[in-house]
């Protein structure tokens, strides 16, 4: 098993940004015609924590009546606001709201390219080091639980998968990305190609140099 010091980490986080050739990854690329709009500037936070050892991410799950990705596991995340200083900033008080991870806990490591969703949400990840245990405070109107998973785990190809899924609006397939179960919960969408994105940029540093 590979690990990484926060060095490390950054510094392939470094590499993969300057490589970026500035466009954003398209979730649903035959929805990419219907957007009327610009798209709406987000930001999320992969949270990186040691426990027993080694990486985990900080995944949440979303309540399920909320109006869009209602009961997805996501990363703590969401809409720049205009006093937002940065994606870092949206992140950071995103994070903040939803789970009550201070900012001044977060070690900011660096960014993965931008990600545009189906809900026309063009998202930037933040990828920061929180100390763990910490005692999170979930905010109960968005998010009904935060949990871990192993990067070990997650680095493993036998444990994700992409499938076609056919969108109503198109009729015409996509590839997503599917991870199988941990503790309950399936991460899928976005979230786990983004959690992909990050691999990549650890584990394929001469891709990342170009």
């Amino acid at each position: 098993m590979l690990d990484f010091t926060e060095a490390e980490i950054g510094h392939h986080l470094k590499q993969a940004q300057a490589s970026d050739p500035g466009d954003p990854y398209l979730e649903y690329p035959p929805l990419l015609s219907q957007f009327k709009d610009k798209p709406k500037p987000a930001a999320v936070l992969i949270p990186l924590l040691r426990k027993d050892s080694a990486w985990h991410i900080l995944f949440t799950r979303r309540r399920e009546d909320l109006p869009e990705h209602s009961g997805q596991v996501a990363f703590p995340g969401g809409r720049t606001d205009p006093g937002d200083p940065s994606p870092e900033g949206t992140a950071l008080r995103e994070a903040c709201e939803e789970i009550g991870l201070q900012p001044e806990d977060v070690k900011i490591l660096g960014r993965l390219g931008s990600y545009l969703t189906i809900t026309n949400y063009l998202v930037t990840p933040i990828v920061g080091v929180i100390p763990w245990p910490y005692t999170l405070q979930l905010e109960s109107r968005e998010v009904s639980r935060a949990f871990t998973i192993p990067l070990e785990w997650l680095m493993d190809p036998a444990n994700y998968e992409e499938r076609p899924r056919y969108l109503p609006a198109t009729n015409q397939p996509v590839n997503v990305i599917y991870f199988e179960y941990y503790d309950g919960e399936l991460l899928w969408g976005a979230s786990a190609r983004l959690t992909l994105a990050f691999i990549h940029a650890l584990t394929h540093p001469a891709a990342s140099e170009g």
